[in-house]
């Protein structure tokens, strides 16, 4: 029987210039509508925020905010002191306080200065709207040196694509075991030491406790790096480019870093929260501006992705032991002998 002949030698060429026709529109597709699609949709929805003030009053200031279907969700509180707590605890962005004088608006720069303006114009169209003065006071005002927020949006691609670029490394290289995950965490430790020796020292664009906010950036490092990692041992290196592709194009413009989860179109909100950019955003804030508070659910995130991600690195590594392990048995099975 003849052998069958081998295919052209111009076939495989050709299927590579297939692949990348078909595949780079793809990625810009993606890559435009992650980033852009949020950008473009941004608007209060469900935004948490507090009306403090005599019960009547504070009840026609619920039903003007309830006009605008689906864009705050209203708490009550019984004054101002109460509203300020709360605002403080993170429970809100903002609050508004009906007074004698005219209303009041409480915000919060620095858990989005984005977030603060939007509430300043919707409560000010509406106090415009009745003839009454509006008075505005920053709670937890933005640090000086970055009053719009944007120096510390902008540390979350850089700390997701060292994490992504530590979690290749160790894949590719082959590191197994505990060598793999000390790799990880020390990458990650002077990952965190250098983010906060910039942002917190340097720039001043972070505040609170330095070695808090390194364990924020170092954290965060650890998660995306684990993950990718991980990923890499068990499916490889569809693994590390999928855990890529998930950090950088989901994880960044779903983060709200720059504005708040809020005001992203779902579900890209809900999944931005879920991812360690989201959630290291959200715990740096929490530790630098309001001295902890409502870090503990982006800390569990950040850790779940840790461990998981670690966990899944060293399970893979072990089944690629075993593996290597098998195989020379196998090839021995299959010598002649005699």
């Amino acid at each position: 029987m003849p052998a069958p002949s081998a295919p052209p030698a111009s076939a495989s060429p050709r299927r590579g210039v297939l692949a990348l026709v078909v595949l780079v529109p793809a990625l810009v597709a993606l890559a435009l509508w992650a980033f852009a699609w949020p950008a473009a949709r941004t608007a209060p929805r469900d935004l948490p925020v507090g009306v403090a003030g005599p019960a009547a009053a504070a009840a026609r200031v619920e039903q003007r905010l309830a006009q605008r279907d689906g864009a705050f969700e209203v708490h009550r509180y019984a004054d101002e002191a109460a509203a300020r707590a709360a605002i403080e605890d993170r429970a809100v962005y903002g609050a508004i306080v009906v007074t004698d004088r005219g209303p009041v608006l409480l915000t919060a720069s620095a858990a989005g200065p984005v977030v603060a303006q939007s509430l300043h114009q919707a409560v000010a169209r509406q106090a415009a709207a009745a003839g009454t003065p509006l008075r505005t006071v920053d709670v937890v005002a933005a640090p000086e040196r970055d009053p719009r927020g944007a120096a510390l949006g902008a540390t979350v691609l850089p700390l997701a694509l060292a994490g992504v670029a530590t979690g290749a490394a160790v894949a590719l290289l082959g590191l197994r075991g505990v060598r793999a995950v000390a790799a990880l965490v020390t990458v990650s430790a002077l990952v965190g030491a250098v983010a906060a020796a910039l942002a917190h020292s340097w720039l001043g664009v972070v505040t609170g406790n330095w070695w808090a906010v390194a364990g924020v950036f170092a954290l965060s490092a650890l998660a995306v790096s684990a993950a990718v990692a991980g990923l890499g041992a068990l499916l490889g290196r569809p693994g590390t480019a999928l855990g890529a592709l998930v950090v950088v194009l989901l994880g960044n413009p779903f983060s709200g870093a720059a504005s708040a989860p809020e005001l992203l179109p779902e579900p890209a909100g809900a999944i931005g929260r879920w991812l360690p950019p989201g959630a290291g955003a959200s715990l740096l804030r929490s530790v630098s501006f309001f001295d902890g508070a409502a870090a503990a659910g982006p800390a569990l995130t950040l850790t779940w992705w840790a461990v998981l991600g670690t966990g899944a690195l060293l399970v893979g590594g072990a089944l690629r032991a075993r593996a290597d392990r098998g195989a020379p048995a196998a090839r021995r099975g299959l010598a002649p002998t005699g």
